[in-house]
């Protein structure tokens, strides 16, 4: 559940129409077909290996599962991904 701060955030961003991702620092997913993905606003990885990629965000761990992974770009907080891209699996923070 979301403190009052957070939703205070939340329902400033949307009035002032602001982007969320950028205020809330939300991780921002960017899908090219079943070829690419960019995760912006990341908090590093945690697992890789050529099927199964696992990143930290804010919301929890982001699994990108699939075949002949690979890191294309990494800066900062965005991360771009390449290969045959199955699943995309949210898993919620337990805090």
């Amino acid at each position: 559940m979301q403190n009052k701060f957070e939703k205070k955030k939340e329902i400033f961003a949307e009035r002032l129409e602001l982007p969320k991702d950028i205020l809330m620092n939300l991780p921002k997913i960017s899908v090219i077909g079943d070829r690419e993905i960019t995760i912006e606003n990341h908090k590093g990885v945690v697992i890789f290996d050529e099927s199964e990629i696992k990143v930290n965000s804010s919301i929890g761990l982001i699994t990108v599962k699939g075949k002949k992974l690979e890191i294309l770009f990494m800066e900062g907080k965005t991360l771009t991904l390449k290969g045959k891209v199955s699943k995309v699996i949210y898993e919620e923070n337990i805090l």
